[in-house]
């Protein structure tokens, strides 16, 4: 038996809306059956799915999971990501590890980290 990881599902108030963002922030394309209540992005590329869900509750408290990211260029990325509309929420460097902590629209935390 084996198990793989099929898809990252965030609950949000929006499901296209955080879908496009999320999109951007990989430089790809909202898969085509998208709307407000369930949309997916990369459900065709090998890898995990990022999936969306339109929940009626608002998001409370400090998410206790988040994506991380890397990057070669990370200061031009998160500049870039920046202005597909997330906010800057933080910046470590610790465990050999300089990143940065960011919030997407609906507010949940992920960090963006210089790859080497």
């Amino acid at each position: 038996m084996s198990i793989s990881l099929e898809n990252i599902a965030f609950d949000c108030a929006d499901a296209a809306t955080l879908a496009t963002f999320w999109a951007g922030v990989l430089s790809t394309e909202v898969d085509a059956d998208g709307n407000e209540f369930f949309a997916t992005v990369n459900r065709a590329a090998d890898g995990p799915t990022l999936m969306f869900l339109q929940v009626p509750e608002p998001r409370n408290g400090k998410n206790r999971l988040h994506v991380d990211l890397a990057a070669t260029d990370w200061a031009a990325e998160v500049d870039r990501i920046v202005g597909l509309g997330a906010k800057r929420v933080d910046e470590h460097t610790e465990y050999g590890t300089h990143w940065i902590t960011l919030a997407d629209p609906e507010g949940n935390v992920f960090d963006v980290a210089e790859h080497r």
